[in-house]
């Protein structure tokens, strides 16, 4: 039976395997019927929290890898000689692997099993999270990193799709999302946590909490194994991989995050000639994944793809995903990178501010942090709670502006004011930006992405936000030393690279800038909200179906088609 969405409603996704009467619908249709019958597994209570907390456990791993090892930088440069400049790469490595790999292992755990691409992933962090804390130079840490960051890419996406096969849309699908966004901010005051106590006061300091985020990754392998059915669907007829297409993607994002990482500390800065190839090397490589993708889906759409052909496999990323529910995925993907831009530049220069210009050790630091922990969780409570009732487009813009304005308050902070004056409200706000755009985004995305393409849609939400990360430190860096060295001349002074010899004022001026700029993300992504959301409404479910039936009439849910 097909039924018209209604006008406010935006087409939502079926959750599982489809039947085919729907497979010949014209990608223009997609978004404008919708099919009445989803399958869902039975499940009982207690496997469905388990599996709740397994997959938000994998997420607070995911960013403590991050908080965690940031704040025993200082720590690890002294111990293993690293120079500061250098100190970065720890935490770029981890992005760029996890970054850059999103898609293709995403497309992977949806053409075969999510479990098992989750479990391998969070083995995968564990293994060489243990090798990190055994290693004994700069190079072979990076590496670790680097291979480390696998993992995440293998078990974030597939956590989504999980989520989404598991809960149909429901109150109780709102508050799993919401739970696993939790994640993030738990996750991070968590790492900063437990990484300034291990590295302050354990013998092996920094190493210490390596060996701990493994104890974590072993938790969620044995979380994965108890409560994630196991989900390979014998339906699916073609499972050819686009490996011509996971290359370009995963090539092109490698050389731009790398560039965004490495652009600001090369020899001539921005201007060091093999930043710039990398640069167009990896633009154009992602201007060719994009016309494959398109060139596949066109074939498949027209009945030209064929399974005797190993060049014309399934495209692993649908291109007409970005102009579902009329566009508005694309903007919803594009806030997410600002989110992230504005956030994460906010988190990565107030623990540099705190333990290099106030002189603060990484206990004292992370403190001044807890607030973060604290209203992460109250924002997705509340997310859980509202989400059904209340437009996206308020939550969204209430978050990013929030984010941008914990950068404005550093942006004019007093040195000599109290905490309270400026830490503690920057540290309350800041988070309503990631959880509350997290949480909703990837309803969204769960909602307008077909059930084939839920662990692709995920891994395309987080990898904008990964090189949103990227993007939104390199430029606050570029901005901080360009600041840095013009204020330095003001006070006679030539700084440095490190901009070690740089006088205080310089210093605060150039923190100063660098959250100006931060602020602006933010304040950019409230402004695209308001001007292209005002019509999604609501992404959240406010009546609760009949979710545990094996076959589950809804007439809200699905989008058409079925691949």
């Amino acid at each position: 039976m097909l039924t018209a969405p209604h006008a406010e409603d935006l087409p939502l996704s079926l959750e599982d395997e489809k039947t085919d009467t729907m497979s010949t619908t014209a990608p223009e249709k997609r978004d404008s019927v919708v099919e009445a019958k989803t399958v869902h597994p039975r499940r009982s209570f207690t496997k469905d929290v388990v599996l709740i907390c397994t997959v938000t456990l994998a997420m607070i791993l995911n960013t403590a890898n991050n908080t965690a090892v940031g704040i025993s930088l200082p720590t690890i440069g002294r111990e293993l000689n690293i120079i500061e400049y250098k100190l970065q790469w720890i935490i770029s490595a981890y992005s760029l692997s996890s970054g850059c790999l999103l898609l293709f292992l995403g497309r992977l755990a949806d053409l075969y099993s999510r479990k098992y691409t989750f479990i391998f992933g969070c083995g995968f962090m564990g293994i060489l999270g243990l090798g990190c804390g055994f290693a004994q130079d700069e190079i072979t840490l990076d590496v670790l990193r680097g291979l480390q960051g696998i993992g995440a890419a293998a078990c974030i996406p597939a956590a989504l799709g999980i989520l989404a096969h598991n809960f149909p849309p429901s109150p109780i699908r709102s508050i799993a999302f919401a739970t696993f966004a939790a994640g993030a901010p738990v996750g991070a005051a968590i790492g900063s946590a437990i990484g300034g106590v291990l590295t302050q006061l354990t013998d092996k300091t920094w190493r210490s909490t390596f060996w701990f985020l493994t104890g974590l990754s072993a938790v969620c392998c044995l979380g994965g194994i108890i409560s994630i059915d196991n989900d390979f669907s014998r339906d699916m007829i073609d499972r050819r991989v686009d490996w011509l297409g996971a290359f370009l993607v995963t090539a092109g994002l490698t050389f731009i995050i790398f560039v965004l990482s490495d652009g600001s500390i090369a020899e001539d800065g921005w201007k060091t000639g093999y930043i710039i190839a990398l640069l167009i090397v990896g633009v154009v490589l992602l201007g060719l994944f994009v016309w494959w993708e398109h060139r596949l889906e066109q074939m498949h759409e027209r009945g030209e793809a064929s399974l005797d052909n190993w060049w014309t496999p399934p495209p692993l990323m649908s291109v007409t995903v970005w102009t579902r529910a009329q566009g508005k995925l694309a903007v919803v993907l594009m806030i997410a990178f600002l989110e992230w831009c504005s956030f994460n530049s906010f988190t990565f220069w107030i623990q540099l501010y705190y333990q290099d210009y106030v002189g603060l050790n990484p206990i004292l630091t992370m403190v001044r942090l807890l607030p973060m922990c604290v209203t992460g969780v109250i924002c997705n409570l509340i997310v859980a709670l509202v989400v059904g009732h209340v437009p996206v487009v308020f939550l969204i813009v209430i978050g990013t502006l929030f984010t941008g304005v914990a950068n404005l308050l550093f942006a004019v902070i007093d040195p000599g004011a109290p905490f309270w004056a400026f830490g503690f409200p920057a540290a309350i706000v800041s988070v309503f930006g990631a959880d509350f755009v997290f949480a909703t985004g990837t309803l969204f995305v769960a909602k307008v992405c077909l059930p084939h393409e839920q662990s692709v849609g995920g891994a395309l939400f987080q990898t904008l936000t990964q090189v949103g990360t990227a993007f939104g430190i390199a430029i606050s860096t570029i901005v901080f030393n360009s600041s840095i060295a013009k204020s330095s001349l003001q006070y006679g002074v030539v700084v440095n690279k490190s901009g070690t010899n740089a006088p205080r004022p310089a210093q605060l001026v150039a923190y100063k800038d660098a959250m100006w700029t931060g602020c602006a993300f933010g304040f950019v992504g409230a402004i695209l909200a308001l001007i292209f959301l005002r019509s999604v409404g609501i992404v959240g479910h406010r009546k609760e179906p009949d979710a545990r039936s094996d076959t589950t009439v809804n007439n809200q849910d699905a989008p058409a088609s079925h691949a």
